[in-house]
């Protein structure tokens, strides 16, 4: 008895590696001078906290006794910004997005333990997913001076001819067509933090060794993400945001001085 007593509460094998030590040694470097590179990178535009309201009830099979813990994960489907309106930016035909909607969906996952009514029963285990939506408004800056999402809107335009030989109609087999298409780095979100304020409760009020399969839960989810945008951005003392110039149909917006015929003296 005493033997098979030891054998039972032997330890489990594990097998380890001992690792070799590895030497380093110091990488030389070469700098090249660079007079105010232009380089590509993510830009953060915001970084709002959204407060998001849900309130679910969630079965549990078997009955639970007692709720001992609950986990809780944010997992976002979508991070959509849509531009509602633009301010242009001088000497392009590229726009600054002033004010924009956020939308934002995903769920909550809730790993729920609990205990039942078994007597030394093995703690239960439910996994829940809560899904939440819904949206909320930017202005952009953010900050003073700060950066903004940059679109650039595609155009179509026609052109149409005179009948070169009556000069009096339209000639409508004969037509010129331009159409420009930009093509935008799009807004995406990131998750950065979730800060979660729950109440947990039977609907049905349970005595101490009674049981509830219905647990309602009202969740307060305090959801910060970050909205960047991909960007050209020229290093220096001033950094700037490059926006190409292309030969659109939209002029820039340059004030147009007209300056009227001299007037003839009498």
């Amino acid at each position: 008895m005493s033997e098979q007593f030891v054998n039972q509460n032997q330890p489990c094998p594990v097998t380890s590696t001992e690792q070799i030590p590895l030497s380093n040694d110091f990488t030389p470097l070469v700098a090249t001078p660079v007079t105010a590179p232009t380089i590509k990178i993510p830009v953060a535009l915001a970084e709002p906290t959204l407060q998001i309201v849900v309130e679910s009830d969630i079965t549990l099979s078997p009955a639970a006794t007692e709720i001992k813990r609950v986990k809780k994960h944010v997992f976002l489907n979508q991070v959509k910004l849509v531009p509602v309106r633009f301010a242009r930016i001088a000497g392009t035909d590229y726009f600054r997005v002033t004010r924009a909607k956020l939308f934002v969906a995903g769920h909550i996952r809730k790993n729920i333990e609990y205990a039942s009514s078994a007597c030394n029963g093995a703690l239960q285990d439910r996994i829940a997913d809560v899904p939440f939506s819904g949206f909320t408004e930017l202005f952009f800056p953010q900050t003073i001076g700060g950066p903004t999402p940059i679109l650039g809107i595609s155009e179509f335009a026609e052109a149409n001819f005179l009948n070169e030989v009556t000069q009096m109609d339209a000639r409508l087999d004969k037509a010129f067509f331009q159409n420009l298409v930009k093509y935008n780095e799009q807004p995406y979100g990131e998750l950065v933090a979730a800060n979660f304020f729950e109440l947990d409760f039977s609907p049905r009020m349970a005595t101490p060794e009674g049981t509830f399969s219905t647990l309602r839960e009202k969740i307060v989810l305090e959801l910060t993400v970050k909205v960047l945008q991909v960007q050209q951005i020229r290093l220096g003392a001033g950094s700037s945001v490059v926006t190409p110039v292309l030969p659109g149909l939209t002029p820039p917006a340059t004030p147009v001085v007209i300056t009227p015929p001299p007037t003839e003296s009498c």
